[in-house]
């Protein structure tokens, strides 16, 4: 289609502007598109996207099997390295305190250097790392290792294994369109239950047939083949791609952002109940309620594979309706009830034995209420930075759940110690509740 452009006349022999009259001419044939996006599909593909997204899951999931598989091993870990419960506590918080002490670090280093270079390194020395625990901090008949030893192992694991969560999340804000990325967001969490789910079916049994030199080594050739699938597709989105638009940095730095801190306050409010359920419902079914490795394996499955599940529909019905804000308020409410009704069932299992085999369904139903928000709350974290803070904002938010998962675990202890296993779900109930105001205000 040819575009014209009136201009005055010009003298003849002035070049000048006859080059001017010339170049007015415009030919632009609309048909074909701009060669950059052509360049684009030539090096990557029309869906490269998903690839993106794919590399995504399976990182998170290789690591969501670790430091959410590792505490599904929690009774045998108690036993193999001889540990009390405040012990075994404390092993595990310091999981969860190496990655709240290294997102921060990890995800300003994403926005900086990329989300490849970041997820190599990080990924690579997590393996090399699971793979020295598996050779060397593993119980033996000759000797235990103590529980500084074990301690200090997790938190080096978890301070390597923070690499993961914002570099990918900022990958796939890069590489999806607005319409597309609540929905892959959400997708892109559903790989944290899937990795604790398929951790909570195997590591236990895993651990109890071969010992934890097995369940070390497996989560080590998990990490080195997330490495594998990043250093074969996941690349930077061009400029030019029309998804990579909005990954230009807008608006104010994350940590100069107020909103941006109360999303991240919220999420790491909301993963303490989640995080009560991931590192000590196998202990509270097997001691309070008598259940077998079984029972406790295949309800914690079932909270990861129902929160895999909710995930996926979540994402989908925000981005079609627009209402992240309200969907994560219900969620919260939802939550908070969801973990009263477990307390009831607890201090009326005391007096009435006969509710004891309810109360698998109830760490379930809790498990799923309060793990069913996470992509649609991450991704209206990341809208509210602007894509080319993503990998900051997000990092900020899960330091706050991984100050959840080293407090929780050393708190729950003694909380069974002042108020038993009513006292811990009422907690539980409690810090939902808490999240739910900050979620009622709109941006």
């Amino acid at each position: 289609m040819k575009l014209w452009r009136y201009i005055p006349s010009v003298k003849p022999g002035n070049r000048r502007h006859g080059n001017e009259l010339m170049s007015a001419i415009v030919t632009r044939n609309d048909c074909q598109p701009p060669a950059a996006d052509i360049a684009v599909r030539r090096a990557f593909g029309p869906n490269h996207r998903w690839k993106v997204l794919g590399i995504g899951v399976a990182a998170n999931a290789g690591f969501s099997a670790t430091f959410s598989g590792i505490p599904a091993t929690a009774v045998l870990m108690r036993q193999g390295y001889h540990l009390d419960n405040a012990s075994l506590g404390l092993a595990l918080g310091l999981l969860g305190l190496g990655v709240a002490l290294s997102e921060l670090p990890w995800g300003v280093l994403t926005d900086r250097w990329g989300d490849r270079r970041v997820l190599l390194t990080g990924l690579g020395a997590t393996a090399a790392w699971l793979l020295i625990m598996a050779l060397l901090v593993v119980p033996a008949k000759m000797a235990v290792p103590g529980v500084t030893l074990l301690s200090a192992s997790l938190l080096v694991a978890g301070l390597l294994g923070g690499s993961v969560n914002g570099s990918s999340g900022r990958a796939i804000m890069g590489w999806f369109g607005d319409g597309e990325r609540g929905f892959a967001m959400s997708i892109r969490q559903t790989a944290v239950p899937l990795g604790g789910g398929l951790g909570a079916l195997v590591l236990p049994s895993l651990a109890l047939a071969l010992g934890f030199t097995a369940v070390f080594g497996l989560l080590a050739a998990v990490s080195a083949l997330s490495a594998c699938f990043a250093w074969r597709w996941l690349h930077e989105p061009p400029v030019e791609h029309s998804a990579h638009a909005a990954s230009a940095a807008s608006g104010p730095a994350p940590l100069r952002n107020i909103e941006v801190w109360r999303i991240s306050s919220a999420i790491g409010l909301l993963c303490f109940p989640q995080v009560a359920v991931l590192t000590f419902a196998s202990v509270f079914l097997h001691d309070f309620a008598g259940m077998g490795t079984l029972v406790t394996s295949a309800s914690l499955a079932a909270v990861q594979t129902g929160a895999m599940v909710m995930r996926v529909w979540s994402g989908r019905f925000t981005d079609h309706h627009g209402n992240r804000r309200p969907f994560l308020k219900v969620c919260s409410a939802l939550s908070a009830f969801a973990f009263l009704v477990l307390w009831l069932l607890v201090t009326g299992a005391a007096a009435i034995p006969a509710l004891l085999p309810l109360l698998p369904l109830a760490v379930v139903i809790a498990g799923i209420s309060v793990s069913a928000w996470h992509g649609v709350a991450y991704t209206e974290l990341a809208t509210l930075a602007g894509a080319g803070h993503v990998g900051t904002a997000l990092s900020l938010a899960n330091s706050f759940v991984f100050i959840g998962f080293c407090l929780v675990p050393i708190a729950i202890p003694w909380i069974l110690v002042l108020f038993a296993w009513p006292g811990v779900w009422l907690a539980a109930a409690i810090c939902a509740a808490l999240a739910w105001p900050i979620f009622l205000r709109q941006p």
